[in-house]
């Protein structure tokens, strides 16, 4: 896929009206649906002011949840839109619909300089299906279209890649952030390129794991899913996250690694509790020791060590996944040594959304790193490298 897109930067917007996909996809608190973290809407705000700064017309469109039978007022954009008019300073003109009368009425009357939000684009059933006649009638409003949703953006949905066939699309600023520090981490790393990949499942980074085999130096597996890498090797897993069906695939990529002169680091020890609890009795053991009775919650001490040297003499680091249970303060100190060592190194430091993100904001290091994806699952079909469809239909530069 060709990362080097065109940017709002290289289009005219002045006079123009642009409909732009934002990532409004709020946190809310279930019982009084207040937005528990603005985030991303801090996040879609200097694409924003840009437009409005350079005198177009924003007509803003955004998925929330997952409405199951059209229109539900619960998942409603109007606290966002509030919300925003709040960080902006500015009114945010709210439109009923997505592509009813309402919000047709109101974007045909946006003047330059103010800016609208249409309602939840899933209300329409053909959001989702990229139905092309509401692809069609979301662009028949605009004249410009700016995509900077990039935690939507491995998704053909109407909004994330339909409108695309209608109007010049290009990226807003966040998109081409993710595009300059993914695609410039997967097509021209500053080497040695390490990955680190942690998480729950081998099944679930399959893609990644197989293509990171084919551009990387060194590949470092933590979290749940190393147990399957043990149990291959015939280690000892106790109760430990097990995906049996998965074995025979770990011993191929770990022969795969010999082959191609990719390190492959798997932990060496294990720290275990005697139960899936922030207050588990713990106990540290040998890789593949684990007794019965006994699960294992995170990286042990030497293999913090292992993997921490591994990323010190980086040029550019990869991270998707945790190290172990870092939600429970006991079994966050693998999570914790490594956020710590990539706060140090000199490297260009990616780290690639989802829990990752979450345990190096919870853990006070955010500021450290170069880049934290927005995407979860996109970032994660990125490193995969599968074509994006919310990223291939904008213009190349």
């Amino acid at each position: 896929m060709n990362y080097n897109k065109k940017t709002v930067k290289d289009v005219e917007v002045a006079g123009k009206k642009v409909l732009l996909r934002c990532d409004f996809n709020v946190p809310q608190d279930k019982e009084t649906g207040a937005i528990t973290s603005d985030k991303r809407i801090v996040a879609a705000l200097p694409t924003i002011q840009y437009l409005l700064d350079q005198g177009a017309a924003v007509i803003a469109c955004s998925h929330l949840g997952k409405p199951k039978n059209g229109p539900d007022p619960k998942l409603s954009l109007a606290p966002v839109a509030k919300r925003l008019g709040e960080l902006l300073g500015k009114e945010v003109i709210m439109a009923a619909d997505v592509v009813g009368e309402d919000a047709k009425a109101k974007a045909a009357a946006l003047k330059p300089g103010e800016i609208l939000l249409l309602e939840n684009t899933r209300f329409e059933k053909g959001e989702t299906k990229n139905d092309p006649e509401l692809a069609k009638a979301m662009a028949a409003m605009a004249e410009v279209y700016v995509s900077d949703a990039f935690g939507a953006v491995h998704r053909a949905h109407a909004s994330t890649a339909g409108v695309a066939d209608y109007l010049p699309a290009v990226s807003g600023f966040l998109i081409q952030k993710e595009l300059d520090f993914l695609g410039g981490a997967i097509a021209n790393p500053k080497r040695p390129l390490v990955a680190i990949l942690g998480g729950a499942k081998v099944s679930s980074k399959i893609g990644v794991i197989n293509n990171l085999l084919e551009i990387a130096d060194t590949i470092i597996i933590g979290g749940g899913m190393s147990y399957t890498f043990s149990a291959a090797q015939g280690g000892k897993v106790g109760g430990s996250l097990l995906e049996a069906d998965w074995m025979d695939y770990s011993k191929e990529m770990i022969a795969k690694a010999a082959e191609k002169g990719v390190k492959f680091l798997l932990p060496v020890d294990t720290v275990c509790g005697d139960s899936f609890s922030p207050d588990a009795k713990s106990q540290l053991v040998k890789a593949g020791q684990i007794p019965d009775g006994w699960e294992g919650l995170d990286i042990g001490p030497e293999t913090v060590k292992l993997y921490c040297d591994a990323v010190a003499d980086a040029g550019t680091v990869i991270w998707n996944g945790p190290m172990g249970v870092f939600e429970f303060p006991a079994f966050a100190k693998g999570t914790e040594a490594m956020a710590e060592a990539l706060s140090k190194t000199s490297a260009i430091t990616v780290i690639g959304g989802g829990d990752s993100a979450a345990a190096v904001e919870q853990l006070g290091y955010a500021d450290k790193m170069s880049h934290i994806s927005t995407g979860g699952g996109a970032s994660l079909e990125f490193l995969e490298g599968k074509e994006l469809p919310g990223v291939a239909c904008l213009l190349d530069a």
